[in-house]
């Protein structure tokens, strides 16, 4: 699943925020939020800020195939 998609659900699980105002929350612009958005296009940075903004975590990892041991 695209990481804009997973934005999307959590936005409606948080309240149905749009994304104006978690752009607001973010301290960025309405359309440049919209344009990361829509290439889909985040640091890991950005997703921490975007779990904060949604009073939500955010957690990477990897997975071994082989040994199903996170890393």
């Amino acid at each position: 699943m695209p990481m804009t998609e997973k934005i999307r659900i959590l936005m409606v699980k948080c309240g149905n925020i749009s994304e104006a105002e978690l752009a607001r929350r973010l301290n960025t612009s309405p359309q440049n939020f919209n344009k990361k958005m829509k290439r889909d296009n985040f640091s890991e940075s950005d997703l921490r800020e975007i779990a904060e903004a949604l009073n939500c975590d955010f957690e990477a990892s990897f997975r071994l195939r082989d040994t199903g041991e996170l890393v």
